[in-house]
C-alpha cells in the first residue's frame, strides 16, 4: 500500500485532498524498531506522530516503581496512528509507546506538517476541522460519567421479545415451573384415566407432543437470554474497565501533584529553617560596640 493511500484511510487525514495526501506522503520517514524497543517514553518531547506501517506496539503508562506493573492503554496495530498531538503542541509525551513485535513506523515531524499546512490553505482548514470535532466529542465524553449502570441501560432498550425471552428464561429456572409441569401431568394424566370418553388415552401422545413443542420453544428463548446476559456482563465489564482506569490515571495525578507539594514544602522549610537559624545567631552573638573592643576613650 502506498503511503498516500494510508493516509488517506486515517480520520485525522481523511478529508485531504489527493495532492496534499501525497505532498505528506513524501514526507513521511520510515523508522524500523525491533520488537521490545522503546519508540518514546513518557515525558519524552514531542514533535512527531507515527503511523503502524506493519508490526504493532502498545501504549502503556508506566509505574512509578520498578516493581509496579504498566497500565497498558491502547494496542496500535497496522494502519493505525499515534502521537498526532505533538504536531500541534511542544509538550511531553503524555504516555510511553514500545514495539511489540518487529515494527516498521512512518515518522511525521511537527516542521515538515507545518511547512505544508503553511503552503496549502485547504489543508489548514481541513486539518482545523478534524480538530475541532474531536474536541467536541472530548468535552461530550468528559459531561458523561465512565461509571454509569449499563445493566439498565440495556433492559430499558429491550423490545418486547427479548423481555419475553427473559421472562421464560426466569421462570424455567424456578421452583414454581417445575411443580406446574408436575401438577399439569397429573391433572392430564387423571383426566383421562377417569373420563368416560378420554381425549388422550395413555400414552398420552397429545400431551408429549404439547411437551415436545415446549421444550423446542423453550431452548431458543432460553439461548436468547443467556447471550444477552453475556452482553450485559460484557457491558459491566467494559464499564469496571473505564473506570478503574480513570481511577489509575486519577491517582497518578495525585500522587505526581503529592510529589511535587512535598518538594516545594521541603524546599520552603529549608530556607524558614536557615532564616531561623540566623535570626538564632544574630540573637546569641552580641553586637560589637562602636569604638573597639574597649568601648570609647
Amino acid at each position: 500500500m502506498q503511503h498516500s493511500e494510508l493516509l488517506a484511510q486515517l480520520p485525522l487525514f481523511d478529508t485531504l485532498n489527493q495532492e496534499d495526501l501525497e505532498a505528506l506522503a513524501n514526507k513521511l520517514t520510515e523508522r524500523p524498531f525491533a520488537q521490545g524497543s522503546v519508540v518514546f517514553a513518557k515525558g519524552d518531547q514531542g514533535s512527531s506522530m507515527y503511523i503502524v506501517l506493519s508490526g504493532a506496539v502498545q501504549i502503556f503508562l508506566p509505574g512509578d516503581k520498578k516493581d509496579d506493573a504498566p497500565v497498558v492503554l491502547k494496542d496500535v496495530r497496522t494502519g493505525e496512528y499515534f502521537g498526532e498531538l505533538s504536531l500541534f503542541d511542544d509538550k511531553p509525551r503524555s504516555a510511553s509507546v514500545e514495539a511489540t513485535v518487529d515494527t516498521v513506523l512512518l515518522e511525521l515531524t511537527r516542521d515538515e506538517f507545518g511547512e505544508h499546512l503553511s503552503k496549502s490553505k485547504t489543508a489548514a482548514l481541513a486539518i482545523l476541522a478534524e480538530m475541532a470535532e474531536r474536541l467536541r466529542e472530548t468535552n461530550a465524553m468528559l459531561s458523561q460519567r465512565a461509571a454509569k449502570d449499563v445493566v439498565k441501560e440495556i433492559e430499558e432498550n429491550l423490545t418486547w421479545g427479548q423481555r419475553l425471552a427473559d421472562k421464560v428464561a426466569d421462570l424455567n429456572g424456578s421452583w414454581a415451573f417445575m411443580g406446574f409441569l408436575v401438577g399439569l401431568t397429573l391433572v392430564w394424566a387423571s383426566v383421562n384415566k377417569f373420563l368416560p370418553h378420554p381425549f388422550d388415552e395413555y400414552p398420552f401422545v397429545f400431551f408429549n407432543l404439547l411437551l415436545a413443542i415446549l421444550v423446542a420453544l423453550q431452548g431458543p428463548l432460553i439461548v436468547m437470554s443467556q447471550n444477552r446476559q453475556t452482553l450485559k456482563d460484557r457491558a459491566q465489564a467494559e464499564t469496571d474497565f473505564r473506570v478503574n482506569l480513570k481511577n489509575e490515571v486519577g491517582i497518578e495525578g495525585i500522587i505526581r501533584d503529592l510529589g511535587a507539594f512535598r518538594a516545594e514544602t521541603a524546599k520552603r522549610l529549608d530556607v524558614l529553617e536557615r532564616h531561623a537559624r540566623a535570626d538564632r545567631v544574630r540573637t546569641e552573638v552580641p553586637a560589637k560596640k562602636p569604638g573597639g573592643p574597649l568601648g570609647p576613650s
